[in-house]
Formats: C-alpha cells, structure tokens, sequence
C-alpha cells in the first residue's frame, strides 16, 4: 500500500502513531509533543520499520505551518503588532546577533572559520513557530499581553531570517574570504531594494486590497447559509494567500497566512473562521512534529555527543539572552521567563537556513546533522523548561513585589474559585448563552458564566458579568464553578463532545445538580440525557413547536 499510495499511508500510519505516543505521553503527564516527535523518529529513514516519504511529510507539515499561523493571525490585529514594536524589533535583532555572535564561538570550538560560525549561529536563533504558538495555545496565553509579545517577536525573527536568505548568496564571496569573487556592492544593494519591495508591496496589498476584499467575499459566503462553502473558503484564503506571498513576494509562507488571518480578524467573521479551521489545522500540526522527527538520526547521540551538546548549549544561551533583553527592557519576569523557556528551541527556518550555507559551501554537512539534532532534542525539551519556568514565576514573582502589569497577567492565568453559592453556572456566552444570561440576570438570579472566546469575554468584561476564563470540559475549570452549592448547570455551547465531556463531570461533582444542555439532533439528546444531563433542549425541535402555537397546532 505504501508504493502505490505513499500519500494515504503518510497520513494513516503518521496520525495513527502520533495518536498512540502522544496518549502515552499525556498519560505519563508529559507534552504531546514529545510522543508525536517519537512518532516521527519511528516512521524516519534512520529506524528499522516502515519509512514515510520524506519530501511529502514536509509539504503536509507546510499546511500545517500555514493554518497554525492563520489563526494565529484571527487573534492577532495590526494595532497589536504594533503596540509590541518597541520591544520585538529592537529584542529580537539583538537575540539573533547574540545567537550569531555563540555560534561563531562555538564553530571555533569544532574547528570551523568564522564564516561557518556566523551562519551557525544564525541558524540556531529561529525559534520554531509552531512550537511557540501550541504552547501559548495550551497555556491560554494567545491575547495576553505575554502572547502579543511572543508572536511579534517571533513575526521580526521570521522577517530577519528572510533577509539572511536574500543577503547569504551575494555576500558568500566576501564571508568566504575568496578573493577571486570580490563583492559587488551594487548586487547587494539591488537583492535589498527588491526584497523590501515585495515585502512592502506584498503589506500595501493586503491593507489595501485584502482588508476589502477577503472579508468581504467571507461575508457573501456566510449568507449563501452554506457552511460547506464557509469552510472551503476560509482554507482558500489561508492557503492561497500563503502561497501568494511565498511564490510572488518572496514571503515566507508562515508570514503570509499570519498576514491574512490578521486582516480578517478585524471582521466579525473572524472567530467562525478559527473555528471552522481548527481541525484541519490541528490535526497537520500534528504532521509537522512527526516530519520534524523524522530528520533526526540517533545515531549522532553516539556519534557526537559532545559536538550536540555545545549546539543545543548555543540554542539555549541564545534563549536566555532573550530572556537578558526582556527584563533588560523594563518588563515583568514573567514575560522574560515565558519568552526565554519558549524560544528555547529551534525548527523550520534553521532547517532552510542551513540548507543554504551548504548550498554556498558555508556549512559543512556535519553542521546539518547537528542542527538537526539540535532541533529535536531542544523541541523534546521544550515542554519541561516552559514547566520549569512557570514553577520558577510562581515562586519568585511574589517575593519580588511584581509590578501592576505582571499582577495583572498572573490574575489572568488563576483560576481563582467561585465565592458564589445558590448560582446558576452557564457554560458558553454565545448566541444561545448570551439570552440566557440575559434572563438570568433580569430575575435577579447569581449568575458565573464560563467561556474561552475573546471576544465574548471582551462582552462579559463590559457587562460585569463574573466569569471564568478557559475550556468547561478541564476539571480544574469547572471545580473553580463550585458546581456542590450551584442551583442549575446550563450548558449552552453547541460543541457536542466537549458538552458530553462537560456534563460527566459535573455530575460527579454534584450528583444532585439541575444540568441542562442543548442539542442539535435526538441521538444528542439521549447520549447526554445517557451520561447525566436533567433535561436537554433541541433548538430545531423547539423552533418547530414556536412554529406551529402560530397555527394553533402546539402541544406535543
């Protein structure tokens, strides 16, 4: 099967080991990450076993690249990017010189020149997107302050790393030290010229053009009433985009679904369209960890372990001195630790980074495999410096008496339980939650809602609404309800699994609650009526009966 379809059997024997690994790793309270790495490692050329085709690995982890960084961008505006600049540019340009600066070291170590050091270390300071971004995902962090800053960082970190690529080519003579080549000045300066004007032809076309045009066409969709067609076009946009800025502009493609995601977050389609693409996306993200795995050979564990460890010592050092830089700059230790453990690893662009200096015989092949190496081992350890880190702010930050916006940030973060008693708990402040709520309210009623969108905490914050912020289906989250003195759950979001998810554990923790949710179909209704629920309320079922009290008809 895998001759004849290497596609199918990427994705079935990928997904399906990713699975297996990644519940054993959260079983053993480890990242998922780790196991979909080792899924990776399993399936690559250097195990014994069942070897995935390499090149359309990385073509599927690209999409993922670009739905991840899509989403990111609905959650993201340009007022954002910029109110972070100050920080990010200035940071993230002198993290890279530092990282530059380390590899250069680190190269004389190993007995290379200067030319293979500077691109070594240029190498080992671009963080993985990805990583980043599934580890603000996990920690609710995306709209903080904290997250803002992560993401700018890494969008200058992107934009740095396009410009070594465009500058390595015609300066390669001159880092090389080959007089017989001399630098021509004017090639440079025209490489520069061009790649600044794509770059700013490519953002003047989506401010310009794209912040009309792509909300629009998504607002004609929405009425048409077909979510197939909905859900076609939010990937279109996000792919064709991407591919756009990559083909034509010379953006990265990361970049350019970041662009386009952002642009269309300032429409009020925007949280339809991350929900509409979060499958697809999550699930070739997935992908991306396993390609990442499959580069890696074991083997340079023993072959060099040495030569690995002084590289993994330069991506870290390179780390910590975005760390120097945060709290250099005024701000609190919590976004300099959030920012050091997560920028503590290295991914996709290292990878075309050293791919190039080989190419321009400015990297010997040897420096590939330990980058590669590098880059697995940093991704595998990730998750337990991040730990390590929250552990860290947790016992220091009060000690050191933070500062209004770090007491802010940590307030964010706590899931500090209810003080409500004889309340009703309404999970969900969409469409359906919202109303309730309304009512609730209007008879004087104590009211905690749980939601996680943005935007509706955005709307419960304006209307002093007690809330708690994250995902209903987490036992920490509903324990913070106090569920044993509430009157009534209503579960009002129309997500069917995490309300089946929902309800079990609300009926564990108070097997006398009222607990009322909401379905689409009567197989819903029975499945949850199955696993605790009092009652459960069809909204098409109770439509129709609104319907037929007009024709005198109402009743059963």
């Amino acid at each position: 099967m895998s001759s004849e379809s290497p596609l199918i059997a990427i994705v079935a024997i990928s997904l399906g080991l990713a699975f297996v690994l990644g519940t054993v790793a959260n079983r053993l309270k480890i990242s998922p990450l780790v196991g979909y790495l080792l899924a990776g490692v399993a399936v690559g050329p250097f195990t014994p076993g069942f070897v995935a085709d390499q090149h359309l690995t990385l073509q599927l982890a690209e999409i993922g690249v670009i739905l991840l960084m899509f989403g990111v961008g609905l959650h993201f505006s340009l007022k954002d990017l910029l109110s972070v600049r100050a920080l990010v540019i200035p940071g993230a340009a002198l993290q890279v010189a530092v990282a530059a600066a380390l590899g250069t070291g680190a190269a004389h170590l190993l007995g290379w020149p200067f030319a293979t050091g500077l691109v070594f270390g240029l190498s080992l300071s671009v963080a993985s997107t990805v990583v980043m971004m599934r580890a603000l995902q996990d920690r609710r962090l995306m709209d903080t302050d904290r997250g803002h800053i992560a993401i700018g960082w890494l969008v200058v970190q992107d934009l740095l790393t396009v410009l070594t690529l465009v500058l390595l080519p015609p300066l390669s003579a001159l880092l090389k030290g080959d007089p017989a080549h001399a630098v021509n000045m004017l090639e440079v300066a025209r490489a520069l010229a061009l790649t600044f004007g794509k770059l700013a032809a490519f953002v003047a076309l989506m401010l310009l053009v794209g912040r009309r045009v792509i909300p629009s066409v998504l607002h004609y969709i929405a009425h048409t009433g077909s979510r197939e067609l909905f859900r076609l076009a939010v990937l279109s946009v996000a792919l064709c985009v991407a591919f756009a800025a990559a083909e034509l502009f010379g953006v990265s493609i990361a970049l350019g679904a970041f662009f386009a995601g952002m642009i269309l977050s300032e429409s009020p389609l925007s949280q339809r369209a991350a929900e509409e693409s979060l499958p697809l996306r999550d699930a070739f993200a997935v992908l991306f960890f396993v390609s990442v795995g499959m580069l890696f050979d074991p083997m340079v564990l023993v072959r060099e372990p040495v030569a690995l460890m002084l590289t993994l010592s330069v991506a870290l050092l390179s780390a910590g001195a975005a760390f120097a830089i945060v709290r250099l700059f005024g701000y609190p230790l919590a976004t300099a630790l959030l920012l050091g453990a997560g920028l503590a690893q290295i991914g996709e662009f290292s990878f075309i980074l050293a791919d190039l200096g080989i190419g321009l015989k400015l990297l010997p092949e040897r420096a590939r495999d330990l980058i590669l190496g590098t880059s697995i081992l940093s991704i595998f350890i990730n998750p337990f410096l991040l730990q390590a880190a929250e552990a860290l702010r947790k016992h220091l930050v009060p000690e050191q008496k933070p500062t209004p916006e770090a007491a802010r940030e940590i307030a964010e973060e706590m899931l500090q339980p209810t003080t409500l008693t004889n309340h009703v708990v309404l999970v969900g402040y969409g469409r359906v939650g919202s109303l309730v709520a309304e009512g609730l309210r209007s008879a004087g009623i104590p009211l905690l809602v749980i939601e996680e969108a943005p935007d509706a905490i955005e709307r419960l914050h304006t209307a002093g609404i007690e809330f708690i912020s994250g995902n209903a289906a987490q036992d920490a989250v509903l324990a913070a309800a106090n569920l044993p003195a509430a009157r009534v759950l209503f579960v009002a979001i129309p997500e069917a699994f995490e309300a089946d998810q929902i309800v079990e554990q609300a009926r564990r923790q108070n097997p006398t609650l009222t607990i009322v949710a909401r379905a689409h179909f009567d197989a819903q209704v029975e499945h949850l009526l199955k696993h605790g629920a009092t009652a459960v309320v069809m909204g098409e079922r109770e439509l129709a009966h609104a319907m037929l009290e007009y024709a005198g008809a109402g009743g059963g």
